[in-house]
């Protein structure tokens, strides 16, 4: 495994991001839930990229599912320990470098994949997550397309502020296939003081329309959604939703609907 340094969400983003963000995960949970029904009646086993803080992750486990939930980020994990059923299988998986475990679906919400390096990385990462999807398996993941940048061009900086902490954020789009991000996020301290953390994001873009022939390739049948069930996702935002109909030897598996 490549040693995972300089890691986007550091303990203070994450922290905040769990405070203040969860209404992505909480949108895109029932979607995402109806889409692995099938997977649930068969007992299989989701594996969910980017689990973040557990949001996602507890929804699922609260339906039933068997889970192993990965995320990129050690400050994520830690606080994932503390928000998810005890037992929760949680991992450190860094894409596109480490094997994805073989499971039944791979979801994921947070467009994870656009934090990957560059538009080869993240091509990468999807062809190792398809081979992961067993036959008639699942996959549900959103990820930023290049109409993200483009859609908030006059957009140059926001801010959030909950009880405890605060965020400030600035963007820029040097490239059509970049988005940066600056962060400063303030949180309270015990005593009452503030502390100030910085990271700086900087996502590849991608031309979501071509992902559904590279993973036809792979034996994954994918469409590009606007949403994963009846949830509006931010302009630029896309839902790659498929499932795997042939084995790794070409041979055909029973594709769930």
């Amino acid at each position: 495994m490549q040693p995972f340094s300089d890691p986007y969400y550091r303990r203070d983003l994450a922290t905040v991001h769990h405070r203040g963000f969860s209404f992505h995960a909480e949108a895109c949970a029932p979607g995402i839930l109806r889409l692995l029904e099938p997977v649930l009646e068969q007992g299989g086993l989701v594996l969910e990229i980017g689990c973040g803080s557990g949001l996602l992750t507890t929804e699922l486990i609260g339906a039933g599912h068997r889970v192993v939930a990965t995320d990129a980020s050690p400050a994520m994990l830690h606080l994932a320990r503390s928000t998810c059923p005890d037992g929760t299988d949680l991992r450190l998986l860094t894409l596109p470098f480490d094997d994805v475990p073989v499971a039944d679906a791979v979801v994921g919400v947070g467009h994870a994949l656009n934090y990957l390096a560059d538009e080869s990385a993240v091509e990468q990462a999807l062809r190792s997550m398809a081979r992961a999807i067993r036959p008639g398996g699942i996959l549900a993941v959103d990820i930023c397309d290049l109409e993200w940048g483009s859609a908030r061009t006059a957009m140059d900086s926001s801010g959030r502020v909950g009880d405890d902490w605060a965020i400030v954020t600035r963007y820029a789009s040097p490239r059509p296939e970049r988005y940066v991000r600056d962060l400063t996020t303030f949180l309270r301290n015990e005593d009452g003081t503030w502390r100030r953390d910085d990271e700086r994001h900087d996502n590849v873009l991608i031309d979501t329309g071509r992902l559904p022939a590279l993973l036809a390739a792979e034996g994954v049948d994918a469409e590009v959604r606007s949403s994963f069930g009846t949830e509006q996702l931010p302009i630029g935002l896309r839902a790659l939703v498929g499932n795997r109909v042939t084995d790794r030897h070409g041979a055909a598996g029973e594709a769930r609907r």
